[in-house]
C-alpha cells in the first residue's frame, strides 16, 4: 500500500500560493474570455485601439449590463467616469453600483456629482432613494430638504418628500409637503395624494380639492376623486351624499368594485342588510378576487344568523388574502 506523508510547512505554503495564483489567473482569463467573445469582442478590440474613447466603454458597459454581467460592466463605467466625469455617466455608474450591492460607493459618487452639479434633480432624487433603500430615512428627508433649497419651486421635490413621509406614517408632515407641491403645480397626481390624506384624516378640505380636480380633469381621474369624496362623506356619516358619490362612480364604471363595497358598507351602517348583501354580491361578481367583497358578504350572513354561508365566505376572503385577520376572526367566531 502506498503511504501518504504529511507535507512540511514550506512545501504546504508553496502549494497554497500556487493554487491561489492559478485561481486568480483562471478568474482573469474568465473575464478576458467574456470580453473577447461575442457580442463584446468588437467593442473590446476598439477599446484596445482607442483606450481614451469614453463612448466605447459606455457602449460595452451597457451591453454587459443587458446580459447581467454587472461586475464586468462596473469596471467600464468606472473607466468612463475617470475619462470624462459628466452627469449622465455618473447616474449610469450609480445604477450599476446598486445592482452589485455597493450603496456606499454609490452615495459617495452622488455626493461628488452634486458638488459639481448641485442643481441636478436626478442626482438629488437618486441619493434620497438610496438612503431610503438602506434605511437611512432621516438622511433621505434631509436630502429632499437640500434639494428644495437648490430648487424651491420644483413641485416634484415636495411631492416625493411627501411620498416618503407617507411611507414613514408621518401624516401631518406628508400633508404639508403635498400642500406645498400642489400650491406650486396643482396637477392630478399631487392633488390626488393630498386629497387621499385629507380623506384619511377626515379633513373637510378634501371636498374643496376634489372639486378643484374635477373642474380641471383632463386625464380621466374623476372616478377616483368621486370615490374620495364618497369615502369622506361616509366616514363623517353624511350617508346620502356618500351614496350619491358611489352611485355616480358605478354609473361611470360598472366594474368599480371598491365603490360597490363602500356603498354596501353605507347600507350596512344604515341596517339595510338585504340591500347591502345585494351590493356586496355584485362587488364579488365584478371582482371575484377582491377579498373585501367576500368578507362583507360573510358579515351580512353572520348578522342574519346564516353561519354556514358566513363561514364559506370568510374562508373565501382568507383564501384570497392569507393576512386578512378580520376574516380569520370571523371564521373562529362562527365556528363556535
Amino acid at each position: 500500500m502506498k503511504k501518504w506523508f504529511p507535507l512540511n510547512g514550506l512545501l504546504l505554503v508553496g502549494l497554497l500560493c500556487w493554487l491561489c495564483s492559478c485561481s486568480s489567473g483562471n478568474n482573469k482569463r474568465s473575464a478576458d474570455e467574456v470580453l473577447n467573445s461575442p457580442p463584446y469582442a468588437g467593442l473590446t478590440d476598439s477599446i484596445k485601439r482607442f483606450p481614451q474613447n469614453q463612448e466605447l466603454y459606455l457602449q460595452r458597459a451597457l451591453l454587459l449590463s443587458q446580459h447581467d454581467q454587472h461586475e464586468l460592466a462596473m469596471a467600464d463605467y468606472k473607466k468612463a467616469w475617470e475619462l470624462k466625469p459628466d452627469e449622465y455617466v455618473a447616474l449610469q455608474y450609480v445604477s450599476n453600483l446598486m445592482l452589485v450591492n455597493r450603496p456606499e460607493e454609490a452615495i459617495k459618487l452622488l455626493k461628488e456629482g452634486l458638488a459639481k452639479w448641485p442643481g441636478n434633480p436626478d442626482m438629488h432624487r437618486r441619493l434620497s432613494e438610496i438612503y431610503t433603500q438602506i434605511g437611512e430615512t432621516q438622511k433621505a428627508i434631509a436630502q429632499y430638504d437640500e434639494w428644495a433649497q437648490q430648487d424651491s419651486l420644483n413641485f416634484e421635490v415636495w411631492y416625493e418628500k411627501g411620498v416618503l413621509l407617507t411611507q414613514l406614517k408621518d401624516t401631518p408632515a406628508a400633508i404639508q409637503a403635498f400642500e406645498h407641491s400642489y400650491k406650486i403645480a396643482p396637477i392630478n397626481y399631487n392633488g390626488l395624494a393630498l386629497a387621499s390624506l385629507y380623506a384619511a384624516t377626515l379633513n373637510p378640505k378634501v371636498i374643496t380639492i376634489c372639486d378643484d380636480l374635477i373642474r380641471k380633469d383632463t386625464t380621466g381621474i374623476i372616478n377616483d376623486v368621486l370615490y374620495l369624496k364618497g369615502s369622506f362623506y361616509s366616514d363623517t356619516k353624511q350617508y346620502d351624499k356618500a351614496m350619491a358619490m358611489f352611485n355616480e362612480c358605478i354609473t361611470r364604471d360598472w366594474k368599480f368594485a371598491d365603490a360597490y363595497i363602500e356603498k354596501g358598507i353605507v347600507l350596512h351602517d344604515l341596517q339595510k342588510h338585504d340591500s347591502a348583501l345585494k351590493v356586496f354580491t355584485m362587488a364579488a361578481t365584478v371582482a371575484n378576487t377582491n377579498p373585501d367583497a367576500w368578507y362583507w358578504m360573510a358579515r351580512i350572513y353572520e348578522l342574519q344568523g346564516k353561519k354556514d354561508l358566513a363561514l364559506v365566505n370568510y374562508q373565501r376572503a382568507l383564501a384570497i388574502d392569507k393576512n386578512f385577520e378580520e376574516a380569520r376572526e370571523g371564521i373562529n367566531r362562527v365556528k363556535k
